[in-house]
């Protein structure tokens, strides 16, 4: 049940307010001066305060609530407060509201306005210390994974993110195969780095080979070499990525290019760690790690005939699940932030625009426009037309979107409303309360 603080000398006043909100499954509690009501404030959590403005005797200049309320906000900053007050201090009330109170309400009180205000201010506190709690639940989560592992750099803020990242840190030093899924410019690459570098072999060999970038005829040759002749053009044996790799990592990307041939051969060498070089007969032994990478979905490959499943089964012991760029998006700002050269800095319009736009080339697409906005940006301000995105419709402020609009825009946002909010051009309370007025449900 949510709790009311009433802090008013008069006993009337709180036993009518207190008579009110009962009906309502609202707890009253009743303080009859300041130096009781921040003592109550002080003992127990409280949801919301509504405070008289003046508290001794023939007294009507507002002061006392002046200091009453500057009091409470510095020690409890997020809670809110209605100010009751009286004609002959309103300007006082009005100059507190700029300053952060919630409300305000003339004496005497409209009871249905008072229990709406007073039940969506509630709300509204609900939402932003469970918003609170979870920022900072991921700020420590963040912490603890930079504390602790080798994350080479990698600039992040989701939590889609950090679930990929504690994954692949828990993972790390087990000597087993991982797949990393997901679509191209994601930075799966970025994630094999980070599993190498927290592995039992950190400072071996980081060995790379696109399968996708070569043609199928070469790619066994890259992979486990050749001898002399093996194949035309082919005039002196050469060492290939398994051999480079002995000691330490190799990350194939695009694994699902790879010919039927060179699946088998690779699915030999994960299980024996055994391989032949084409042309030879004479089989090596190597010790590497695995890790492989695609954007294909490879149990459709599978049913097609075009990927071997014992393959797939052998890599995919852990997999990684990588989502897009607009799927995290608490990562966009702090990435498009450290592709900007040093004193260069984004707009407020610019930001919403980044946050809006849905990132079909995901990370590799926001590093090039931020790029290229560096160098058309005028001044050190990147404004929207900078970055040469397409249009995005941004709501007016005194257009009101409807439910459609705003549960595309959370959607885009992940759930983080005052991504949303910016999108759409509001303030974070004026989208909680249009959600509110109707029936939008709010993420914890």
């Amino acid at each position: 049940m949510p709790t009311v603080l009433i802090i008013d000398d008069n006993a009337a006043v709180a036993i009518a307010l207190e008579v009110l909100f009962s009906l309502h499954d609202i707890a009253a509690l009743r303080a009859a001066s300041p130096e009781e009501g921040l003592a109550v404030l002080a003992r127990q959590p409280v949801d919301l305060v509504i405070q008289d403005m003046n508290f001794s005797a023939d007294t009507t200049s507002g002061e006392e609530g002046v200091a009453l309320f500057r009091e409470i906000r510095q020690r409890h900053p997020d809670l809110p407060v209605i100010l009751l007050t009286a004609w002959t201090h309103l300007d006082a009330a009005v100059d507190l509201v700029k300053a952060g109170a919630a409300d305000y309400l003339s004496k005497p009180w409209n009871d249905e306005r008072l229990l709406a205000t007073v039940t969506n201010l509630i709300e509204l506190g609900q939402a932003n210390r469970a918003l609170t709690s979870r920022l900072q639940r991921e700020r420590r989560a963040k912490r603890e994974l930079e504390q602790n592992f080798d994350l080479r750099g990698l600039v992040w803020q989701d939590p889609a993110t950090e679930r990929v990242l504690h994954l692949a840190c828990q993972v790390a030093r087990a000597d087993v195969p991982v797949l990393i899924t997901g679509p191209n410019g994601t930075g799966k690459e970025r994630i094999a780095e980070i599993i190498q570098a927290n592995s039992q072999v950190p400072d071996g060999p980081f060995v790379v080979l696109n399968c996708g970038a070569l043609p199928s005829e070469l790619i066994e040759a890259e992979l486990f070499g050749a001898d002399a002749g093996a194949y035309t053009g082919a005039s002196k044996a050469r060492e290939g990525k398994f051999e480079a790799a002995d000691g330490g990592t190799l990350f194939l990307d695009e694994i699902g290019n790879l010919p039927l041939a060179g699946q088998m051969k690779l699915l030999r060498v994960l299980e024996t760690g055994r391989f032949e070089r084409l042309g030879s007969n004479r089989e090596r032994q190597v010790n590497v790690r695995v890790i492989s990478a695609t954007n294909a979905d490879l149990g459709a490959m599978i049913r097609a005939g075009s990927f071997r499943e014992d393959l797939f089964y052998r890599l995919n012991v852990i997999e990684l699940r990588l989502p897009p760029l607009a799927a995290r998006p608490g990562d966009i700002l702090p990435l498009a932030l450290s592709f900007l050269p040093r004193g260069k800095r984004l707009h407020a319009s610019a930001e919403a625009a980044l946050l809006a736009h849905t990132w079909p080339g995901n990370v590799r697409e926001l590093k090039n426009v931020m790029a290229r906005a560096s160098l058309l940006a005028q001044g050190e301000v990147i404004m929207v037309a900078d970055l040469g995105l397409p249009a995005v419709h941004v709501a007016a402020n005194d257009t009101e979107p409807d439910r459609d609009a705003i549960a595309q825009a959370l959607a885009r946002a992940g759930g983080v409303v005052a991504q949303a909010a910016a999108e759409l051009g509001l303030s974070r309370q004026a989208l909680y309360r249009r959600m509110e007025r109707l029936g939008i449900a709010r993420s914890a």
